[in-house]
């Protein structure tokens, strides 16, 4: 799976011996999730070589004359370039190097050193799971601690992934981001204190039927069971009137396993649905209520004119995404992320534009 790095900003600062040097925001699906110089990266990107070669993506030179404007622009530009392009091989993304940098990264950044502490992880149910972890522990080791502390088998821990989730006051649930793997779920945390974010464990895969896997094994099926009743009453699927009545009465009766047979055939099941956004199609400022599941994008867009259009834009049909933080909103109440796919519409390549809250670019 492709992560979108981007860096947001570079800030220039003075060292103590008078020297400058430029400070890069590294920024994870629009979220900060550390801050690096340009000669950290560059050690990193020659640990990354000993190991991986040429396997490495090309790393922007250094200047050895003073930059100018244009030059900082372009060299920011092949960081950000630079850093998606290393994401892109997992056997990278999966050794200590690219691991032990980000965690050091995100410890520095956020001044957070290794140390014992307490993690809560949610369940769909509202319940959470108290865990003893160190501050410095990944995401795949969270995961794995607390899901294996649930007697789930090993071998479907894959099926399942944390995300950071809020809870609001009107019973609304918003999936905020899906939380990488050598991302550090303490850490990240404090950073988003002011988004009063959970630490929750959702299923992490797009094509409902796979749930079949999972029902054998009593932990993996009463997460699903939790979740599936958490779609029911957020009003994340649209099950008719007949559908309802029978769902109804399968929980009734703590029929866990029909129930989600049946759930599967509801429209929506599975898929995460966004709070609801502003979208550029089919033209500027029109509001959507966005779905991401089973390999596509559903929109269901109000028009100008007082109508609404569904979209559907298939996974398969898209050439390239890009996720951009656009800073506060005009009330100044929230932070909103540009996320902009490429699509492939009757031929014709076009960029769709959503401006949210909310990243779920992991599914794309």
């Amino acid at each position: 799976m492709k992560m979108h790095f981007s860096i947001t900003a570079a800030e220039e600062l003075r060292e103590r011996g008078g020297g400058r040097y430029v400070l890069y925001s590294v920024c994870l699906e629009g979220f900060l999730l550390g801050k690096a110089r340009y000669s950290q990266l560059r050690r990193w990107d020659a640990e990354l070589r000993q190991l991986f070669g040429n396997a490495v993506p090309a790393f922007p030179p250094k200047f050895y004359l003073v930059m100018t404007k244009s030059m900082a622009d372009e060299r920011r530009s092949q960081l950000e370039q630079y850093l998606q392009n290393v994401t892109l091989d997992s056997n990278i993304t999966n050794s200590d190097v690219f691991i032990g940098f980000f965690r050091k990264l995100q410890q520095d950044t956020f001044k957070i050193q290794t140390q014992r502490a307490f993690l809560d992880v949610y369940l769909a149910d509202g319940s959470n799971i108290r865990l003893d972890i160190q501050t410095s522990d990944t995401a795949e080791r969270i995961l794995e601690v607390t899901l294996c502390k649930m007697g789930l088998s090993r071998e479907l821990i894959k099926y399942f992934s944390l995300f950071f989730f809020q809870d609001h006051d009107d019973g609304a649930l918003s999936v905020v981001k899906k939380v990488a793997e050598f991302e550090l779920p303490y850490v990240s945390l404090q950073s988003m204190k002011e988004l009063h974010c959970k630490l929750g464990i959702r299923k992490w895969y797009m094509d409902p039927s796979l749930d079949t896997l999972l029902m054998d094994c009593r932990a993996s099926l009463n997460l699903l069971y939790m979740q599936a009743i958490q779609e029911v009453k957020r009003n994340w699927v649209k099950p008719t009137e007949g559908q309802m009545q029978e769902l109804e009465f399968l929980q009734e009766n703590a029929n866990k396993a029909k129930f989600l047979e049946l759930i599967r055939e509801v429209q929506f099941y599975g898929y995460v649905r966004l709070d609801p956004c502003i979208c550029d199609y089919p033209e500027g400022g029109c509001s959507a209520d966005i779905y991401v599941g089973n390999n596509e994008i559903n929109c269901c867009i109000k028009l100008p004119i007082n109508q609404t259009k569904e979209v559907s834009f298939k996974i398969n049909r898209l050439r390239s995404w890009q996720v951009t933080f656009l800073g506060a909103t005009k009330d100044g109440e929230d932070d909103t992320l540009e996320l902009r796919f490429e699509y492939n519409d009757s031929g014709t390549w076009q960029w769709i534009i959503l401006y949210t809250k909310q990243v779920t670019s992991g599914d794309l």
